[in-house]
């Protein structure tokens, strides 16, 4: 199993971590998601999932990847 890891912004409680981990569980290939609410680190992962779909659900989300 592969693993990603992502500073994203915008994160600043438990709500925002559940959001995240929700909404990017749901894409194909993510069998785990886990958010650090303190540094706005999400760590994915799966296998066989796309970097665009990640990137551009966290957008979707209200979770830009910083960088």
């Amino acid at each position: 199993m592969g693993s990603l890891e992502l500073q994203v912004e915008n994160v600043k409680c438990g709500g925002c971590a559940n959001a995240i981990q929700k909404g990017l569980s749901a894409l194909p290939g993510i069998d785990e998601v886990t958010v650090n609410i303190e540094s706005g680190a999400v760590t994915i992962h799966g296998e066989g999932y796309n970097d665009k779909d990640i990137h551009s659900k966290l957008n979707d989300l209200g979770y830009p990847v910083r960088g």
